[in-house]
């Protein structure tokens, strides 16, 4: 494995479950999508550096937020936040309503030649299935992008992220699972 001599901004990106909505005025959104599936709803948003994903179900709500910066959030409704550096697991100790959540976190530091493949591999697999996907390029001129791929389930949905930042060769991925009891 290669590893980058870069620093990382890993630290900054963290993830937060909230019991609640999130308005969209509060991101910069570059895409939306809504799954429906069943008896459940689930919104995702893309944006630079991040995501959002609403997983409503009768009157249950668990909203996700993945961010490089979140210092703008709101604490009303936040359930839990960690920082999104190594590998991490979360799972809600006590099921909101009907609805239970779990997530991994994944970092890795990529060389340069490593990142742009990576880069190269998952925009082809983003127009392959058709992920909600948003690239663009830092002041720098670096590349970067967010992916979300999702699967919907009877009683699960289960998502997918990829936040690929190019001027530190971070690549962070999560995987959550959003499931009606």
């Amino acid at each position: 494995m290669s590893v980058s001599h870069k620093s990382s901004n890993a630290q900054l990106f963290r993830l937060m479950v909230y019991r609640r909505a999130l308005h969209p005025e509060l991101f910069d959104l570059q895409g939306r999508r809504t799954h429906r599936h069943g008896e459940y709803e689930v919104e995702t948003w893309v944006a630079p550096a991040g995501h959002v994903a609403r997983f409503q179900f009768g009157d249950n709500c668990l909203t996700e937020a993945v961010l490089e910066s979140a210092d703008h959030l709101p604490e009303t409704g936040l359930i839990h936040a960690l920082p999104c550096l190594g590998e991490k697991d979360y799972e809600l100790g006590q099921p909101e309503g009907n609805v239970n959540y779990v997530t991994t976190i994944q970092t890795e530091s990529l060389t340069d030649n490593l990142f742009m493949a990576t880069l190269r591999e998952m925009r082809d697999f983003a127009a392959e299935s058709q992920c909600l996907m948003h690239e663009w390029k830092d002041a720098e001129g670096s590349s970067n992008m967010t992916l979300l791929d999702a699967q919907k389930y009877k009683s699960e949905f289960h998502l997918q992220s990829y936040h690929l930042i190019g001027a530190t060769g971070l690549v962070l991925r999560t995987q959550s699972i959003f499931e009606v009891l």
